[in-house]
């Protein structure tokens, strides 16, 4: 029995990251699936209590995604040793994808372009709030009874921090290196386009019988994924349609912005292949035995979610309030009150509520006051901030976008609140795969301040880090290592070598030092 509820009755599945039990909740009468995991290097209540938190953030934001292919996280429990997290998930009877891969028999393309163009409606949904998987593979992929994909274990990379240059204790990367993109392997920033070099490497595998890169060491395999080309499908299986080839070829490109813009281009590049609604099965198009077959969602028609439409553009914060309004003599009690209020539910990590507070606050304060009063630009500047930390970052982007342009316009353009706000939407950007956008945007605002303050202050060091740490992301490991290694100097003398962004710095440049060798060798 597990927090007094929850009873282990089967042992499903188990992998790397731990096993997976049939199980029931004795509380709410229902069967549930409980994925036991041993967090690495959890060793003190201290830092369990910070991946009890950082699951929180997660699963919350996870939370976000309503779709079908998405199975729900229902609770997590620390058991009291530290040793262990259990993920208390809905139970779905399915068969894991890697069943279907077979070297002696293919998959018929319908099959696995059903399968691919499933998983990427559940990613359009993901992407849009924005959820990167993180660790897409065929183990983390279920086909249920009546064909429908079912993505597992969303959030659990990033709870567990499973990137590749995170080793354990016997030089094994956690995660799984076969299906990372290169931008992983180097430790850098995910984006949606590295669920779709994921996506890519799956749909090889499915349409090839086998593994996109083989090889006798982890390490190995890390350094085909960064610097070795694919071998095209129709090498291996020449009846595979060329524009498929294309197209899976294009998933797997090297950097994250030379891959397809979005997941519902793939999905429209897949579409051609897949049945028509009506269609039956040709002769031959059966998959393997025993197996659900994914394409029956397309002979009855199922569709992503669709792209969103561009949102119209904020009113200038410039624009004189509409009318006059009485202001309420109670204003400066209210906009307390929901300081007050907000800053509670942060405390409790409820980001969208503690946003939603400060929106209550805004219209009417921007009404009696105006729109460029500092007390109003004051209340939307932290309901930015905390949609950023939230993770909403599609949210905050146009907030900082037309802060900054607030700010400037008040105290100029190089204020130090103009400057802040740049480099938060560009932050933004960069979270939702704008990263050459980012780029720009962050070395305007360091040119800015390295000419107004100094290039080791706090605000300079903070944009030449993420800087560089976005170009290592682009795979521009030269031009990051140009970045990194005059700031990490910097900040051994500032901040010394026992500093965690020390040690995150000159952990980047190993990893950049290690990949430069490995390219020229």
């Amino acid at each position: 029995m597990i927090a007094g509820r929850y009873e282990l009755l089967e042992e499903l599945d188990h992998g790397g990251m731990g096993h997976v039990w049939r199980g029931y909740d004795s509380v709410l009468d229902r069967p549930v699936a409980v994925k036991r995991i041993r967090p690495q290097a959890v060793t003190s209540p201290q830092l369990a209590d910070e991946l009890a938190k950082r699951f929180r953030r997660e699963a919350r934001i996870t939370a976000r995604i309503q779709h079908p292919g998405v199975p729900q996280v229902y609770d997590a429990v620390l058991d009291d040793t530290h040793e262990h997290l259990f993920l208390v998930m809905e139970l779905v009877d399915g068969v894991p994808l890697s069943a279907y891969v077979d070297p002696a028999r293919p998959l018929p393309v319908s099959w696995a372009v059903a399968v691919a163009a499933q998983v990427a409606t559940v990613l359009s949904h993901a992407h849009e709030i924005p959820v990167i998987h993180r660790d897409l593979k065929p183990g983390n992929v279920l086909v249920a009874r009546d064909g429908t994909v079912k993505v597992l274990d969303f959030g659990i990379a990033a709870i567990l921090r499973t990137d590749a240059t995170k080793l354990t204790a016997t030089g094994s990367p956690i995660g799984t290196s076969q299906y990372m993109a290169p931008e992983q392997v180097r430790g850098a920033r995910v984006t949606p386009q590295t669920d779709l070099y994921a996506l890519g490497c799956v749909l090889h595998e499915l349409l090839a019988g086998r593994v996109l890169f083989h090889a006798d060491s982890e390490l190995a395999l890390m350094y085909q994924h960064v610097t070795e080309d694919p071998t095209p499908l129709r090498q291996l299986r020449p009846e595979v349609p060329g524009a498929l080839e294309e197209l899976v070829l294009h998933l797997l490109r090297k950097t994250p912005e030379a891959r397809p813009a979005d997941v519902q281009e793939v999905y429209e590049r897949l579409r051609p292949f897949l049945p028509q609604a009506g269609q039956e099965p040709a002769p031959g198009e059966s998959g393997p035995a025993g197996t659900p077959d994914p394409t029956g969602l397309f002979r009855h028609p199922y569709a992503p979610r669709s792209r969103p439409r561009p949102t119209a553009a904020p009113t200038p914060p410039g624009e004189p309030a509409p009318g006059p309004v009485p202001v309420p003599a109670d204003l400066k009690v209210h906009i307390k009150e929901a300081y007050a209020h907000s800053d509670a539910l942060l405390e409790e990590e409820r980001f969208a509520q503690a946003a939603e507070v400060l929106s209550e606050i805004i219209e009417p304060a921007a009404r009696a006051l105006g729109t460029e009063n500092g007390q109003v630009l004051e209340l939307r500047t932290q309901r930015a901030a905390i949609r950023l930390l939230g993770g909403d970052y599609r949210a905050a982007l146009p907030e900082f976008t037309a802060l900054a342009d607030a700010y400037g316009r008040i105290a100029g353009p190089t204020s130090e609140r103009a400057r802040a706000c740049r480099a938060q939407a560009a932050r933004c950007r960069a979270e939702l795969g704008q990263v050459t956008e980012a780029l720009t945007a962050l070395e305007s605002v360091l040119a800015v301040v390295r000419a107004v303050d100094s290039n080791v202050s706090e605000e300079a060091i903070e944009l030449r880090r993420d800087i560089g740490m976005l170009l290592l992301g682009k795979g521009r490991a030269a031009d990051a290592l140009v970045v990194l290694e005059p700031l990490h100097a910097d900040l051994n003398v500032v901040y010394g070598p026992a500093d965690e962004l020390t040690a995150e710095v000159a952990e980047a440049l190993a990893l950049i030092r290690l990949d430069l060798d490995g390219s020229t060798g």
